[in-house]
């Protein structure tokens, strides 16, 4: 199908060096791209939600922080020569 389409400077220029790149015509590198962005699941941000208080919240990734942890990343960051 023949069809005409305006494109910002950005968008061509990025085409362009796409098709360049694969050794596609214009037409082809923007077909190409088309469908990979069809083809690509839609991000979804991860929410969950606390259930005690119903919050949004962080997903879990892994570990625990303990109080320890915390304890410990501050005392390596206090300086008490700075608050004198």
């Amino acid at each position: 199908m023949r069809t005409t389409i305006t494109l910002k400077n950005e968008t061509h220029t990025f085409a362009s060096y796409y098709a360049s790149a694969r050794g596609l015509t214009l037409s082809a590198a923007i077909d190409e791209l088309i469908r990979k962005g069809q083809e690509a699941p839609a991000s979804k941000p991860e929410i969950c939600f606390s259930p005690m208080s119903g919050l949004p919240m962080f997903p879990p990734r892994g570990g625990t922080i303990t109080a320890e942890m915390v304890k410990e990343i501050e005392e390596e960051e206090f300086d008490p020569q700075l608050f004198t």
